[in-house]
C-alpha cells in the first residue's frame, strides 16, 4: 500500500455504485449533454460547412470516445476514487508525490464551471417560468433576459437550481443521480423531438435544414472547420480529467467501458443533432439570426415561440428540456466536487453536499451580471478546463501506463481493444488535448 491507495488491487468507492448499466450511460451523457448541444453545435454546423462539418465533427468523437471518454471512466474505476485520489494513485505508481495538487487543477475547473452553469441554468429555469405564466411574451424577450441577467437579477432561480441540485446528490447514486438520469434524458430527447416535428412544418423552416445539412465541401479545406469540429467534440464528450472519472468510480467492475463509452458519444452527438433540428429551422422560419450565440436560448426562441401556433406550449417544452440538459450536467460537477471535499475532510456525504452547494452558490451570485458570467465561464472553459483535461490525458496514458489502463478497459469486456489503440491513446490523443488547449486561447475559445 503507498499513500493510502493499493498499487495492486482497486478500491471501492464508499459512496457505492450505478444499478444498472442503463443508469450509468444515462448519467454519463445527462453529463455530456448541456448548452453547447443546443446552441453552439447548431449554429456551427451551419458555419462550418453544413453536413461537411460532421466528416471531422465524427472522426474527432469517436476518437475522443474511444481513448479520452473511456480513460477517464476507466482511471476512476480502477481507483474508485474521483480526480485528487485518482492523480495520486497515478503519481505514486511511479514513486512520485504532487499528484493531489495536480488532481486539484481540474477538480478546480468542474468547481468553477458549476458556479457559472449554475447562474446560467436560473436563467433557463426563470424563462421556463415566464414561458409558462405568459410573462415571457408580454415583455420583450431581450428586455425579460436583461432583468434575469442585471446584477442579483435572477437569485431566487439561481437558488432554487442549486438547492434541486442539491436535493438530488444528497439523495445518493441510485436513487438521486441514476434515477433522475433515468428520467430527464429519455425526457430530454422526447420533448426535442416534438419540438422539432412540429417546427418541421412551418414555412420557411426547409431553409434551416438546408443551412445545417447541405454540404459546402470547400469548407473543409479550411483549417478552422477542423479546429472548431475538434473543440466541439471534445467539450461536448465532458472530457475535463474530472467528472468522467467520477463516474467511472461508481461503475461495477463486470462493465464493458469502451461499450459504454461509444454508447455515451453516440447518444450525446444525437442530442446536437436533435437540438439542431429543434432550433435552426425555426429560426430560418422567422427570419432571425442562427449565429446569435446564448441569447439565440433566451432572446431569439422567444421571439420564435411568440409567433408560432401554441407557441406557450412549446416554449414551456423547449426551456423544459434544456433545463433537463443543465441540471444533469450540473449534477456531475457538483458531484466530482463533492466527492473530493467527503474524502479530503473527512465528511459524510451529505454535509460535503451540501457545503460544495453553498459554495457554488455563493460565488455564483457575484457573477449573475451577464456580461460577469461570460467573463467567468471564458477564463474557466479557455485556460482551467481544457489543461485540467491535458492533465487528465498525461496521468491516465503517461504516468499511469498502458498496461494498466489497458487491463482496466479490458475488465468486462469480452472483445480486445481496437487495433492501434496504444498509438492513437499515448500520441494522437494526449497531443490533441494539448493542442485544444493551445487553439483555444488563439481562437479566444473554441468550445
Amino acid at each position: 500500500m503507498i499513500g493510502g491507495y493499493e498499487m495492486d488491487a482497486p478500491n471501492k468507492n464508499p459512496n457505492g455504485t450505478f444499478g444498472t448499466r442503463l443508469g450509468f450511460i444515462l448519467a454519463s451523457v445527462g453529463s455530456a449533454i448541456g448548452m453547447g448541444n443546443i446552441w453552439m453545435f447548431p449554429y456551427r454546423l451551419g458555419k462550418y460547412g453544413g453536413a461537411a462539418f460532421l466528416i471531422p465533427y465524427f472522426l474527432f468523437v469517436a476518437l475522443f470516445g474511444l481513448v479520452g471518454l473511456s480513460g477517464e471512466f476507466a482511471l476512476g474505476r480502477l481507483t474508485g476514487t474521483g480526480p485528487v485520489g485518482s492523480y495520486d494513485y497515478a503519481m505514486r505508481s511511479r514513486g512520485k508525490r504532487g499528484g493531489r495538487l495536480l488532481g486539484a487543477f481540474p477538480l478546480l475547473g468542474s468547481l468553477g464551471i458549476a458556479i457559472g452553469y449554475a447562474v446560467i441554468v436560473g436563467w433557463v429555469l426563470r424563462s421556463m417560468a415566464g414561458a409558462a405564466t405568459g410573462e415571457l411574451f408580454s415583455t420583450a424577450s431581450d428586455a425579460y433576459f436583461s432583468q434575469a441577467t442585471g446584477r442579483f437579477g435572477s437569485v431566487p432561480w439561481h437558488l432554487a437550481v442549486v438547492l434541486l441540485t442539491v436535493l438530488f446528490l444528497v439523495s445518493g447514486i441510485i436513487k438521486g443521480i441514476e434515477k433522475v438520469n433515468k428520467v430527464m434524458m429519455p425526457a430530454f430527447f422526447l420533448l426535442f423531438i416534438v419540438i422539432a416535428v412540429r417546427v418541421g412544418f412551418l414555412d420557411g423552416a426547409s431553409e434551416g435544414y438546408k443551412y445545417l445539412f447541405i454540404p459546402q465541401w470547400e469548407a473543409l479545406l479550411n483549417p478552422t472547420t477542423w479546429v472548431m469540429a475538434m473543440g466541439q467534440a471534445f467539450f461536448s464528450l465532458s472530457i475535463t480529467g474530472s467528472g468522467m472519472i467520477i463516474y467511472g468510480s461508481y461503475l461495477s467492475k463486470t462493465e464493458d467501458i469502451p461499450h459504454a463509452s461509444a454508447l455515451t458519444a453516440l447518444l450525446d452527438t444525437a442530442a446536437a443533432l436533435v437540438a439542431g433540428m429543434a432550433v435552426i429551422p425555426a429560426v430560418f422560419a422567422f427570419g432571425l439570426d442562427p449565429q446569435a450565440g446564448p441569447p439565440l436560448i433566451f432572446i431569439t426562441l422567444p421571439k420564435v415561440f411568440a409567433q408560432m401556433p401554441a407557441g406557450r406550449l412549446f416554449a414551456v417544452l423547449f426551456f423544459l428540456s434544456v433545463l433537463f440538459a443543465g441540471v444533469t450536467s450540473l449534477i456531475n460537477m457538483l458531484e466530482v466536487c463533492s466527492e473530493a471535499v467527503q474524502r479530503q475532510f473527512g465528511l459524510g456525504r451529505t454535509p460535503a453536499v451540501l457545503l460544495t452547494g453553498a459554495a457554488v452558490f455563493a460565488v455564483g451570485l457575484f457573477i449573475e451580471y451577464e456580461p460577469y458570467t461570460g467573463s467567468w465561464m471564458d477564463v474557466i472553459t479557455i485556460y482551467i478546463v481544457p489543461v485540467g483535461a491535458v492533465l487528465g490525458a498525461v496521468m491516465i496514458y503517461w504516468v499511469l501506463g498502458l498496461p494498466a489502463i489497458k487491463k482496466e478497459l479490458t475488465t468486462g469486456r469480452k472483445k480486445p481493444l481496437v487495433r492501434g489503440f496504444d498509438f492513437l491513446a499515448k500520441y494522437v490523443y494526449v497531443f490533441l488535448a494539448a493542442a485544444v488547449v493551445v487553439l483555444g486561447v488563439a481562437y479566444g475559445g473554441i468550445g
